[in-house]
């Protein structure tokens, strides 16, 4: 298994990179998310994870390891292959993804594209508890938090702003401060907005 490459960076898109290590060029399958974490310089070191098939070897990258581990997660979901939960990491970002299956966000996790409500439902019910238990997540505060989320976007969306553009202003304020009340979260974010 490969754990990681570090080496120069010899292309970069928002889908792959090649990163040349001693001589020999890698190409890494990358979601949005670690392509945006990348910067243009030239040494660049990535955490791997190697799928092996009948038919091919396929190396995909990620700039955290927590993304990886979404990733490994994800694909032991029965119905998730590679491909989709790319996918996934590149429409949420491993915070979000986590926080969604966390608190059994349906609605969050469809919002992907090619994600419908029965593999929304197979995520949730087959990650869950790995996932409050991996990552030593409290239920009953995550719940909290999603009313007072829930609260805020809906008085948004009655002052005229759209939910979708709402929901990424009002998740960048909560991952700052996760303990913020309504009117703060709704304050900081008419600011963003």
């Amino acid at each position: 298994m490969i754990h990681h490459l570090k080496g120069k960076l010899v292309e970069k898109n928002p889908t792959y990179v090649v990163i040349e290590c001693n001589g020999v060029g890698y190409f890494l399958n990358i979601s949005l998310h670690t392509f945006s974490q990348l910067k243009d310089e030239e040494s660049i070191s990535l955490f791997t994870h190697l799928q092996v098939k009948e038919d091919s070897h396929t190396l995909f990258g990620f700039a955290q390891k927590a993304e990886r581990e979404i990733f490994r997660l994800l694909l032991s979901v029965s119905g998730i292959g590679a491909s989709t939960a790319r996918t996934m990491l590149s429409s949420l970002d491993p915070t979000q993804i986590k926080e969604a299956i966390a608190s059994g966000d349906v609605p969050k996790i469809q919002s992907i594209k090619g994600i419908g409500a029965k593999t929304a439902q197979r995520v949730i019910l087959d990650l869950k508890d790995k996932i409050l238990k991996v990552y030593d997540m409290d239920e009953v505060s995550l719940q909290s938090n999603n009313t007072t989320k829930e609260e805020a976007l809906s008085a948004l969306e009655v002052l005229g702003f759209v939910r979708r553009q709402s929901e990424k202003v009002v998740d960048r304020v909560l991952s700052q401060d996760s303990s913020l009340s309504v009117e703060n979260i709704i304050k900081l974010a008419l600011k963003n907005l």
